[in-house]
């Protein structure tokens, strides 16, 4: 997915608000297994996910924990950092060799001066980013981990044969003798 694409997919710029921001963009290609946001770090960029698979995790008690998984045309930043320039919570790995679209968060900040299009953009990229983390609030809270594995299915179909079990099973909170449990029952 290119990157105005997913500029546009997030709020809807004119040309001239698109070009400014797109002349921003540096395109970074991640290796698998690299982390480029880490916790307790300020993170000066965020990114926008052409190609691949990364997951956010924290670590808690000498575990990783799963909270998400980014696929093609997601934004991925710490929120943390992109609002309040503070070291984040989490650490962003990618899963697979990766291609990322890099912008620099000082860089966006002055274009917000200068126009309000770009301003109501990045506005809404933290709204949307907001809304990503209460669903997955939601999820945890609300769905069991067989409705959860069913909607992660949804949404990356092949996810499976892409990335640890493991992963997926910390995702859901769960072992990964439940997730084989939940796999091998058809819905």
């Amino acid at each position: 997915m290119e990157f105005n694409e997913i500029a546009q997919s997030i709020f809807p710029l004119n040309q001239e608000d698109l070009e400014r921001l797109s002349q921003l963009v540096e395109v970074q290609k991640v290796s698998k297994n690299m982390c480029f946001i880490e916790a307790e770090k300020t993170t000066p960029y965020l990114y926008f996910q052409q190609t691949g698979i990364c997951r956010i995790f924290y670590h808690k008690e000498e575990k990783e924990v799963v909270l998400a998984f980014t696929f093609p045309g997601e934004a991925i930043l710490s929120l943390n950092s992109y609002i309040h320039g503070k070291k984040g919570y989490e650490t962003i790995q990618a899963l697979e060799d990766s291609i990322l679209y890099r912008l620099s968060i000082a860089q966006l900040q002055e274009l917000y001066k200068h126009s309000v299009g770009i301003a109501n953009w990045g506005r809404k990229l933290a709204e949307l980013e907001s809304v990503k983390i209460e669903e997955r609030l939601m999820l945890r809270l609300f769905k069991s981990s067989r409705e959860s594995y069913h909607e992660l299915l949804k949404k990356a179909p092949n996810i499976t044969n892409r990335i640890k079990l493991g992963y997926i099973a910390s995702y859901l909170g769960i072992s990964q003798v439940t997730l084989s449990r939940i796999r091998g029952i058809r819905k």
